[in-house]
């Protein structure tokens, strides 16, 4: 039996083009971003997912909305599918948070974790959050088709957990794009089918 996870990240905000960080600070979509839900939307409909879930955050929501559209699913949010907390950092730049810590750069390449200011969270923290709602959702949905919309970071940290790679292995995948959504499959074990697919820009 196999069982599918539709991992949908949101599209772009303004944070995101200006290169803020964001957290769960609660950024609406940009018109860049609600054209990019849709265009989504009408591609992953076409996977036929029958549940789906979204993180609480209001870009997140949004995005989940152009696809509850598509398919005529409703949105069932679960507050564990929010995108890490960067605590302080949010809306502030990699620049200002490298002044605070002067490693920011280098852990970033080499891999290691580290707290996203010292009110934030770690990425494995996140990613055990997500994680955990995703095996759940899993479960609760065995042998089918759940789409999940949330974040970049907390959701790329989940799929490493799941598929069992670490910090340094994970390197090999990119962050995740704005409104790209990637296929898990549970059947012996979760195994990636496609990751980080995006509707070609016009």
């Amino acid at each position: 039996m196999s069982t599918r996870l539709i991992l949908i990240r949101h599209g772009r905000t303004e944070w995101n083009h200006d290169g803020r960080f964001q957290g769960q600070a609660d950024v609406e979509l940009d018109a860049v971003g609600r054209a990019q839900a849709m265009a989504m939307a009408s591609r992953v409909a076409l996977l036929a997912p029958g549940v789906l879930l979204s993180s609480p955050l209001v870009r997140a929501r949004e995005t989940a909305d152009a696809l509850a559209s598509a398919t005529g699913l409703e949105v069932v949010v679960d507050s564990r599918l929010a995108e890490i907390n960067v605590g302080s950092w949010a809306g502030k730049r990699m620049e200002d948070a490298a002044a605070e810590v002067p490693e920011f750069y280098e852990w970033l390449r080499a891999g290691v974790d580290f707290r996203r200011s010292p009110t934030g969270e770690t990425a494995t923290e996140a990613g055990s959050r997500v994680a955990s709602a995703l095996q759940e959702a899993a479960e609760a949905n065995a042998g089918g088709v759940t789409a999940v919309v949330g974040h970049g970071l907390a959701m790329r940290m989940a799929i490493l957990q799941l598929v069992g790679w670490d910090m340094v292995s994970g390197l090999a995948l990119s962050g995740l794009w704005n409104a790209s959504w990637s296929v898990l499959e549970l059947r012996d074990r979760w195994r990636i089918l496609s990751y980080n697919n995006v509707v070609p820009e016009a």
